[in-house]
């Protein structure tokens, strides 16, 4: 618990004093987030406010990650050892980095050439495509071996699985390591496509997925405190424990990530001085969805990630709509812009849709809660 908070408060620390720095640099290089005329009036107001400062958080999380490990190595003896970084942090850390890499492609080319377009759809869904995919094969191809405290092999688990998950694996929906690659790309393309759809409106992205980050941080910790390759706690016929590959590491990286966007959201709140950009929304996206899928909670993000869900669905909705019938459901889409439209503040929207995300946070938690309670009942 003491290496999950110090990653927590390191990655505060570093992104809240760190970001304004970002901004100076940002500006310095006239990295301004062009505007698309097409949307709200309301943001052209915004013109030339830094982007890209999802560097920041992506940064502070692997220097909170490091100073997490840190911790570890100074406590005494273990129940399990997890003093050394793992395949796991390998995939969520690279999944946030590389995500974030294509986002911080998209918003260069935006800044370069003085317009909204950026990096082509075409581009972006190669990008996704090749790092799901790099990443998605170490998940499931490369178990790493777990080892107790007197050298004795305890397991040899994947970071993914060959299931579909919801609170745990189902047994009965066994698609393959070859089918889960793909479900693991599909995954991570949908869930970055979705924060950065989010994104849009100051600190809405942000705060939305701290909440997201900060539940698996919970149920990463959880599933260390009722580990099945945990000797200590793994005793008798019955007990109730959860098959994941080193849900320490889950706990850390989540928490670290929640602790550096709340950093990042001091100075991204309404007025924001520095928007996260595609940088920062596709790298987060991306390490949720390698979160569900390293805690075998893959159906379950749908629910913690409600507000994700329902913007993206209004864009699914808008196209559909468009193309069938020549009509728009939505002012606009995504939905948030569809309210700005209706006249509602941009502090309004944001305050309200946290509140919904908050609301699928209760009700995923409590879900994962109510299983565990059901089965020691």
């Amino acid at each position: 618990m003491r290496a999950v908070i110090v990653a927590i408060g390191v990655a505060f620390l570093v992104s809240l004093f760190c970001t304004p720095i970002g901004i100076r640099v940002f500006t310095a290089l006239k990295a301004g987030q062009p505007i698309r005329t097409i949307g709200p009036q309301t943001h052209l107001g915004k013109k030339g406010t830094p982007t890209m400062g999802g560097v920041v958080f992506i940064i502070a999380t692997v220097i909170a990650y490091v100073a997490g490990h840190a911790v570890l190595t100074t406590l005494p003896s273990q129940q399990i050892a997890q003093d050394r970084p793992t395949i796991t942090a390998l995939v969520l850390l690279g999944l946030f980095v590389f995500c974030g890499a294509v986002g911080f492609l998209d918003d260069f080319i935006k800044v370069r050439k003085r317009n909204s377009g950026g990096l082509s759809a075409r581009g972006k869904l190669i990008g996704q495509i090749l790092i799901g995919g790099i990443f998605g094969v170490i998940a499931l191809y490369f178990p790493s071996t777990m080892v107790g405290l007197e050298g004795q092999r305890i397991s040899d688990e994947t970071v993914g699985s060959t299931t579909i998950s919801f609170i745990r694996d189902i047994e009965w929906a066994d698609v393959g390591k070859a089918g889960s690659v793909i479900i693991f790309i599909f995954v991570i393309m949908s869930m970055s496509n979705a924060v950065n759809l989010t994104d849009g409106l100051d600190g809405l992205a942000t705060g939305a997925s701290v909440m997201v980050l900060g539940a698996y941080s919970i149920i990463g910790f959880w599933q260390y405190r009722h580990w099945c390759a945990d000797p200590a706690y793994n005793t008798g016929a019955d007990v109730y424990c959860y098959t994941v590959r080193d849900p320490l590491e889950i706990s850390m990286i989540a928490g670290a990530a929640a602790g550096a966007c709340v950093g990042f959201l001091w100075w991204n709140t309404s007025p924001a001085r520095i928007f996260m950009g595609d940088t920062g929304a596709l790298g987060l996206g991306g390490l949720i969805g390698g979160l569900a899928m390293a805690s075998r909670t893959m159906l379950l993000v749908l629910i913690l990630g409600g507000l994700f869900l329902i913007i993206t669905m209004s864009v699914v909705i808008q196209i559909i709509s468009f193309k069938t019938t020549g009509k728009r459901v939505f002012r606009m889409s995504p939905l948030q812009h569809h309210f700005e439209l209706a006249g509602w503040s941009e502090v309004n929207i944001v305050v309200r849709f946290w509140i919904v995300a908050g609301i699928g946070v209760a009700i995923g938690l409590g879900i994962f809660y109510s299983e565990f309670l059901a089965a020691n009942s």
